[in-house]
């Protein structure tokens, strides 16, 4: 299937991903000490971070006119709407660190030289860490799926609060509203 748009979507024909709680035991966990690198050419520690930090997860960012990593990529619950869930996060990006957010990252496993393509592209105003490793995804036992082969996060958002996380946005749909959840909580949880 070649991806035409990716942020045009219609959301109603797109199947929702259900809570199956693999995310339930992540509010409270401490991010180890690990570092990744980012698209804007450092190293992330984000247990090093102080203050509040804003973490997306996607499974995987497509490229206008390729093809689909698989024929039915959109027809999996949760895999459809990493460009959306990237592109709404960059415009409420002011707003987001208005709300609190010290920092604001996006997260996949997939290497930085793609995701800096992406980033250049999407003008992005925030770096995107990759964990093509899967460090950070199997020390914090992150949800995930199997897809081509490929060990991929499933769509989440986490609030990081001096390195504990403090919220868990899990199951995320439509994944172009994640950023609009993301500042409304933030805006009730001032920190």
């Amino acid at each position: 299937m070649n991806q035409k748009n990716l942020l045009e979507v219609d959301w109603s024909k797109i199947p929702a991903p259900t809570d199956d709680g693999a995310a339930a035991h992540l509010v409270g966990m401490t991010i180890p000490p690990l570092s990744l690198i980012a698209t804007d050419d450092t190293s992330v520690t984000l247990s090093a971070l102080p203050g509040r930090t804003v973490v997306f997860a996607y499974p995987r960012t497509g490229e206008p006119g390729k093809i689909s990593l698989v024929d039915d990529w959109d027809m999996i619950p949760g895999a459809r709407g990493c460009t959306p869930q990237t592109c709404s996060f960059r415009d409420l990006f002011a707003e987001l660190k208005a709300a609190g957010a010290k920092h604001v990252f996006g997260l996949s496993t997939q290497s930085n030289a793609y995701q800096t393509e992406m980033a250049s592209r999407l003008h992005l105003p925030f770096a995107v860490l990759s964990d093509e490793k899967l460090e950070l995804t199997r020390a914090l036992n992150l949800p995930t799926m199997q897809v081509a082969g490929l060990t991929l996060i499933k769509r989440l958002a986490l609030i990081i609060d001096d390195a504990r996380i403090a919220h868990v946005f899990y199951p995320v749909f439509p994944p172009d509203r994640n950023a609009g959840d993301v500042l409304a909580w933030l805006k009730q949880n001032r920190v």
